[in-house]
């Protein structure tokens, strides 16, 4: 099993996961447009003659959507990890040093998750003090603030949201080894997890004492209304481009063309990722009124999408646009 497989549809896809039986199944969500998955093709292709026994597979993110969004694949490239049919482990980006640990982990244990050896632990180690400093107030939970999985997880949210508390979420469910990992980071064996600046506060019954006492309000910032906020950010420069992924690397067809037009105005711009952040992406699109992404806005005012920047380009208006002229 030396070569790397393609499935190009969703029963493809399925047959090959039934057929790896209880092997290592490794999938790369891929995108044709960016050179960093064409890269890590390369690596699946010497990790499939390093590793026989494992089933490597390549799948194109955008041409099999059902699958993509079963897997919730928002960028390229991703991989999977499944044994016996199930997923055990994800990784987001080209990291080729980190698929190649993680294909060799997986490999050699029989079960998930593995136990670990020293080195990937201090890689984990500094992995969670990232995530637990991420914003100055940072909440791990099952699932996430618009669609918590469990009813702590609900609380605390419906807390913090009560309290207009500005902070930013991780779904544990999503991530197995930074569930287990960030019990022993913390010293703390359950979720949900509340951190204000790196520092772990506890779960919900902590955050309950803390209403109580009038804490909470003292030590986290406040959100920004939302609509207020949507506004400091189409008004952040005078060219915004909210997009998924961002000037150095698009994570999606649509938004690498825009791109690629936007570049070769001149004109400077600033973008915005809507993959960073959920609330700005999906409250964009009431705040504008238009469903999609990419979304250009100049001088706060929404210009349009990609059609509309097709248009504006073949009509000799673009950059008359762009400058405000018009």
């Amino acid at each position: 099993m030396a070569a790397v497989l393609e499935a190009g549809s969703q029963s493809q896809f399925e047959e090959l996961l039934q057929k790896s039986a209880k092997s290592l199944t490794v999938v790369h969500f891929w995108a044709p447009w960016a050179p960093q998955c064409t890269q890590m093709n390369e690596v699946m292709a010497e990790l499939a003659k390093e590793q026989p026994q494992v089933m490597f597979v390549k799948l194109e993110a955008e041409a099999v959507p059902e699958v993509s969004e079963k897997y919730e694949i928002t960028s390229v490239p991703t991989f999977l990890f499944f044994k016996n049919s199930q997923k055990i482990d994800r990784l987001d980006g080209a990291h080729a040093p980190e698929l190649t640990k993680r294909v060799q982990r997986h490999a050699s244990s029989t079960s998930f998750p593995a136990t670990p050896n020293s080195a990937p632990k201090e890689d984990l180690n500094g992995r969670l003090k990232k995530l637990i400093n991420a914003a100055p107030c940072m909440l791990f939970i099952k699932g996430s603030p618009q669609e918590p999985r469990c009813g702590f997880s609900r609380q605390i949210v419906d807390i913090l949201n009560q309290h207009k508390i500005q902070f930013s979420s991780f779904d544990i469910l999503s991530d197995e080894e930074v569930r287990q990992g960030l019990k022993t980071f913390s010293d703390w064996p359950t979720y949900p997890q509340f951190y204000v600046n790196g520092e772990l506060l506890g779960g919900l019954d902590i955050v309950k004492e803390m209403v109580a006492s009038g804490e909470l309000d003292q030590m986290c910032p406040k959100a920004q209304n939302l609509e207020e906020r949507l506004k400091v950010l189409v008004n952040k420069a005078p060219v915004m481009l909210f997009m998924k992924g961002n000037k150095e690397m698009a994570k999606c067809g649509f938004s690498r063309q825009i791109l690629e037009i936007m570049n070769n105005t001149g004109v400077n711009f600033e973008t915005f990722d809507i993959l960073e952040d959920e609330e700005v992406r999906q409250g964009l699109k009431a705040y504008s009124n238009w469903p999609t992404y990419p979304q250009l806005y100049v001088k706060g005012e929404l210009v349009g999408g990609l059609d509309i920047v097709k248009e504006l380009k073949e009509n000799g208006e673009f950059v008359s646009v762009l400058k405000g002229d018009q």
